[in-house]
């Protein structure tokens, strides 16, 4: 298991989430961003030429050394700035109220602790500062809703923990979180993987 996780799981991950479609998500979640940002999940670095220059700073946050090796690589005479630092969302090694954005693309559903690492996001947060987020989880219909709960005990053990079937929005909102914008609906693909969340919360 571990050779699948530290040399063919990277790999997929980058060539799974590096898809052309994607690309518009990732656009909205990181336009007008400004200062210190934090992407958690930040793998390969898909994001990080994406920055306006209004962003001095990036800390990208990951648990895969493999995939972090290849954002340092994308991040390399780039600007803004781009520190990588292994660990996980669930304990950020950040001061509190230290970043003016957070970042996260298709993160919270492979996380371990959702709740513990929104809770982190609030607590490195900034009063005035804003979460983006781009997610899959839970759909609305019922039919989608029996396909994701029954494929992601096995999905989660072949796609780096990624659960099909988490609800985004509500953990979010429970989190301490004010929702100023969000979208959802179906990008292309089969419905149980590809029912989007995308938007904006800030600190209560």
């Amino acid at each position: 298991m571990r050779l699948y996780e530290k040399h063919i799981l990277p790999r997929l991950t980058h060539l799974a989430m590096g898809q052309d479609q994607l690309l518009p998500y990732r656009r909205r979640a990181i336009s007008g961003l400004h200062g210190r940002a934090l992407e958690i999940g930040i793998g390969s670095g898909l994001n990080i030429a994406l920055y306006p220059e209004a962003v001095r700073q990036i800390i990208g946050i990951d648990p895969s050394p493999e995939l972090l090796s290849r954002a340092a690589q994308t991040s390399h005479g780039l600007m803004p700035a781009a520190e990588m630092i292994e660990g996980v969302a669930e304990a950020l090694p950040l001061e509190d109220r230290s970043v003016d954005c957070v970042v996260a693309t298709w993160t919270l559903c492979s996380v371990s602790e959702p709740e513990k690492a929104l809770a982190e996001i609030r607590r490195v947060l900034k009063p005035d500062g804003v979460f983006r987020f781009v997610e899959h989880g839970l759909a609305p219909g019922p039919r989608i809703r029996r396909w994701q709960r029954w494929l992601t005990p096995v999905w989660k053990h072949c796609a780096g923990n990624c659960h099909l079937d988490r609800p985004t929005a509500d953990l979010i909102e429970t989190s301490g979180f004010r929702m100023e914008r969000l979208n959802t609906g179906y990008a292309t693909g089969p419905k149980p993987l590809v029912f989007m969340y995308e938007g904006q919360a800030r600190l209560y």
